[in-house]
């Protein structure tokens, strides 16, 4: 068996690789050599060797999955909501002056402040992440914008300029 899916840091990922290390062990009971166990799931015979001795030391069990990997997040479920709803809530309201938007320096800062917790940006990203929140590039238009003289332009000025 093959795992294109990115890891599979998810549960069900998980779920799914202890499924046929489990497997795996059964064959190993039966004195299924490691080749031929290798080419059934297909996967690499140094990972069913290593299978086989953890499955010799502790027996099925030892192949039961060790959980996510990476560090755990630093906020609980419901700091995690507290979190949601104080950036609903918008940066103005946190004193981040009259800019509406939210940036990772930001949001560090928030969780700073609320939490006694610091983060890197990148930590902060993977939070926000977690959340649901996706990254945003704001369209930015200067006050002056004149709409008309542009209409005008690229009318007139921008086809004279490609002949």
């Amino acid at each position: 068996m093959r795992y294109p899916d990115g890891g599979g840091l998810t549960a069900q990922g998980r779920a799914k690789r202890e499924a046929v290390r489990r497997q795996a062990a059964g064959w190993f009971a039966d004195g299924v050599p490691v080749p031929e166990v290798a080419r059934r799931l297909r996967v690499s015979q140094t990972a069913v060797y290593g299978w086989r001795q953890r499955w010799k030391a502790g027996g099925e069990q030892a192949l039961a999955s060790k959980g996510s990997s990476g560090s755990r997040c630093r906020l609980d479920d419901s700091r995690l909501r507290r979190l949601a709803d104080a950036l609903d809530a918008g940066p103005a309201v946190h004193g981040f002056g009259e800019d509406q938007r939210w940036t990772l320096a930001r949001v560090s800062d928030l969780i700073a402040r609320m939490f006694h917790t610091r983060y890197t940006l990148r930590g902060t990203a993977n939070v926000l992440h977690r959340l649901g929140f996706s990254v945003q590039v704001p369209k930015h238009r200067a006050a002056e914008r004149d709409e008309q003289a542009i209409t005008t332009w690229r009318r007139e000025a921008w086809p004279a300029g490609k002949r």
